[in-house]
């Protein structure tokens, strides 16, 4: 079956082993002497791998033909996801590449390596034949249901996931209290806050002049138009610069899918749609938590995308349970 596309569409996942020891050695040394209870974005979990990625490589081809290309961007490492495309999408083995940090992060080598999302996330549009449009993701979301290419990109233009909410003002001062308490009172000079998951949406938006609300965007896929993404750090080297700087997430950071849709909305986009998506964080959860969320991606027409965090940590039976559902799902 046919199922290009006159504008092709492709996906970019970052992808991590944290078991693998020779990440574990780089990330020691990147720590040095600090503690990782001290760098917030150095939490294990940030690392773990419970072989997520398959499914979402496979979730794509099941349910999003169209895709183009699958780059999977990491550092150095190889992810055993190739027999199984093999196995189940031997016409699309062509169609996946890893794309090693180091080609992305050309001519900032010394940011290497880097553990951060935020940083990464900042370069993918750097990939070497990187379509015009495309999607990114992590390796712990998937497409739970078929995904048309308008789901994505209408009339050439990013359609964007997520609500509008009011500025941050309460949440920042809250958090240079808690700074200027650790440094100054509890003799704490490294302290810094956990970085949030709002405040890096908000850091995006501020950078672009958005002074009262920002659109926040949820754990789905997002969508990015590569040239857009490339004339604004080609415009502000310095902003690239200081956001790859970091190899541990901070709070000083700016949420990438955020500021890539504030371009979006700042050039006059308004393709605003509902997230679309159900949230499973199931380890240590009550009894029936995983069941009813897989009830609701069955039952629910508008869920198209599914986001697991931290299925490492489950124990093997709902590890198993959720694998099972989605191997059944993905007709495997």
């Amino acid at each position: 079956m046919d199922h290009k596309i006159k504008e092709p569409i492709d996906a970019v996942i970052t992808w991590v082993d944290g078991n693998d020891p020779i990440h574990q050695a780089k990330l020691e040394k990147a720590l040095g002497n600090k503690s990782r209870k001290h760098i917030p974005g150095a939490d294990k979990t940030r690392f773990g791998n419970a072989n997520e990625l398959k499914y979402s490589i496979l979730s794509i081809l099941r349910f999003a033909p169209f895709i183009r290309k699958i780059f999977i961007v990491t550092d150095e490492q190889h992810p055993e996801v190739f027999p199984d495309i093999q196995k189940y999408f031997p016409e699309r083995l062509q169609d996946v590449s890893i794309v090693d940090h180091k080609e992305i992060f050309k001519g900032y080598e010394q940011y290497l390596p880097v553990f951060n999302s935020r940083s990464i996330e900042a370069v993918i549009w750097r990939i070497p034949g990187l379509a015009d449009r495309f999607i990114f993701l992590s390796d712990d979301m998937f497409l739970v249901k078929e995904l048309k290419p308008e789901d994505l990109f209408v009339n050439g233009n990013a359609v964007m996931r997520g609500t509008w909410l009011p500025a941050p003002f309460l949440r920042n001062a809250w958090n240079n209290i808690r700074k200027n308490v650790n440094r100054h009172l509890l003799n704490n000079p490294d302290f810094q806050p956990k970085p949030s998951f709002h405040i890096g949406q908000w850091n995006a938006a501020a950078i672009l002049g958005f002074k009262w609300r920002y659109f926040f965007s949820s754990h789905t896929p997002h969508t990015v138009n590569r040239k857009s993404a490339e004339a604004f750090f080609k415009e502000n080297p310095e902003i690239l610069e200081k956001q790859i700087s970091y190899k541990f997430r901070h709070n000083n950071q700016f949420n990438c899918a955020s500021l890539y849709y504030h371009l979006e909305i700042r050039n006059g986009n308004q393709n605003f749609a509902k997230p679309s998506f159900v949230f499973l964080h199931p380890y240590g959860r009550r009894r029936g938590y995983i069941e009813k969320k897989l009830k609701t991606c069955e039952s629910n027409p508008d869920i198209i995308f599914m986001n697991i965090q931290s299925l490492e940590k489950c124990d093997q039976i709902d590890q198993e349970k959720l694998i099972g559902w989605m191997e059944k799902n993905l007709s495997l």
